[in-house]
């Protein structure tokens, strides 16, 4: 036990030994200014370390964005980070600036700044660690990295494709809290720079700014920067794509109205065929947007109606044939309408008489009965006839039951008036009103449609 101990001890003492050596010989090939500043250098302190925070200048060089998916709702992003601090121990006599290899990182103090909501990020390396250090004679050092990395960007697919998205690139430090590190940007708005000649496939960048923030957590506040940039999606290639096919079906579908009510198949054929096209350019559409998720697109919309206005086409013809399949002539749908004409002349008739009974009934009654007068044989008691004694009994039934006769019989009639407009006296009509309101719909709902999703 004793023996191993020393054993230990002795390689622990024998590493850093070795250690040691190769700084040493590290230092001795470098310059003699850098041998000056990097004597008595302590890598693992920040500038300041007594003296209040450090402040760090950031910039972005926007080298290409990419890939942006809606699916996963991310962009892929090469930029160039430069970061800009002072520190007071490398201050050396010259009006000259140290570009240093990149390798020689390792010697200094860095900022340790992360991106925010990355995904996945990382450095390029060919054909060396693409790093930049340079050193001034004040003390400032720049420090550049070329990196590639995917971000999060919440995405609000509601007016999709006629959307903008606002995604952002946040750089934060990830130990040094806001009374160690202050960040800053550079210059402003104009510290990112390369969006103005970035070519997107689907976008364009319309407005871009600069924030400065802090970051709330439970160890404390930490310094943060915000780079927000707003997208726009270019609408051309969904109209060439989705919206002129789409409208060109629902068109197609009105052929059916043109074509003989007779030619069942032909129509038949047509309303099936565009319902199963539409089908699958609505399915086709849905392939570049993520399956599960809670938003009504506005293309959707737009599909949704076309496939209303195709369905509906197939539908009329159903109703049409119904009708044509009990109304196989013009005579009869003719001859229904001359029947109800009479059935509501009966009505009528009836009505008109039940009034005149009723008026007459009641001027009978307001009317004095004469005295009973002797006949000429001279017997008492006995009165001629009156005319009322040969009137039936249904005569004496008060006026207020032929009220409801009537009423009852205009309900009736009522009933059979809406029952005459509900019937269609020519089934080749449905298709004649056809030609008129579905295109003259499709256009109303067009222009509803591309006014709220484009102005609103």
């Amino acid at each position: 036990m004793v023996r191993s101990g020393v054993l230990h001890t002795d390689g622990s003492k024998f590493l850093e030994n070795s250690l040691l050596s190769a700084e040493v010989k590290e230092g001795e090939i470098l310059p003699p200014t850098i041998q000056k500043l990097m004597k008595g250098y302590n890598k693992y302190l920040r500038p300041f370390f007594d003296n209040g925070p450090v402040t760090v200048g950031m910039s972005l060089d926007i080298a290409s964005i990419d890939t942006i998916s809606e699916i996963n709702m991310d962009y892929t992003a090469t930029i160039f980070l430069r970061q800009r601090w002072t520190d007071e121990r490398l201050v050396f006599e010259g009006n000259k600036s140290l570009s240093l290899d990149g390798r020689l990182v390792e010697l200094l103090w860095v900022p340790d700044t992360f991106i925010v909501d990355s995904k996945k990020s990382f450095l390029h390396d060919i054909t060396v660690e693409n790093r930049l250090i340079r050193i001034f004679p004040n003390g400032t050092v720049l420090y550049a990295l070329r990196i590639t990395t995917t971000v999060a960007c919440n995405m609000d697919l509601t007016k999709y494709p006629m959307d903008k998205q606002t995604c952002t690139l946040q750089l934060e430090s990830w130990g040094y809290n806001i009374n160690d590190v202050m960040f800053y940007w550079a210059r402003g708005n104009e510290s990112v720079s390369g969006l103005d000649t970035l070519k997107l496939a689907q976008y364009t960048v319309e407005d871009h700014y600069t924030s400065v923030s802090e970051a709330v957590y439970e160890t404390g506040n930490y310094p943060k920067l915000i780079f927000h940039f707003e997208l726009k999606r270019s609408i051309l290639y969904f109209i060439l794509e989705t919206y002129v096919p789409s409208s060109l079906l629902v068109v197609l579908s009105w052929v059916s109205f043109w074509i003989s009510q007779s030619s069942v198949p032909a129509r038949i054929c047509i309303g099936v065929t565009t319902v199963l096209t539409m089908t699958t350019l609505m399915m086709g559409a849905r392939t570049s947007l993520p399956n599960a998720n809670c938003f009504i697109k506005a293309i959707d919309v737009y599909l949704g109606i076309c496939f209303s206005f195709i369905f509906g086409a197939l539908i009329e013809y159903a109703v049409a044939h119904f009708c044509t399949l009990h109304h196989p002539d013009c005579n009869s749908a003719l001859m229904y309408g001359h029947h109800m004409h009479d059935c509501e002349e009966e009505m009528n008739g009836i009505v008109t008489t039940i009034a005149s009974n009723s008026s007459r009934l009641k001027r009978r009654k307001d009317s004095p009965s004469p005295a009973p007068t002797a006949t000429a044989a001279g017997e008492p008691g006995l009165a001629p006839s009156s005319p009322t004694t040969s009137e039936p009994k249904t005569a004496e039934v008060p006026s207020e039951l032929f009220s409801r006769c009537a009423k009852n019989i205009s309900v009736l009639r009522k009933i059979l008036r809406s029952i005459n407009c509900c019937h269609v006296e020519n089934p080749h009509y449905i298709d004649n009103y056809s030609r008129l309101t579905f295109p003259l719909s499709f256009i109303i709902v067009n222009l509803l449609y591309w006014t709220y999703y484009l102005y609103f």
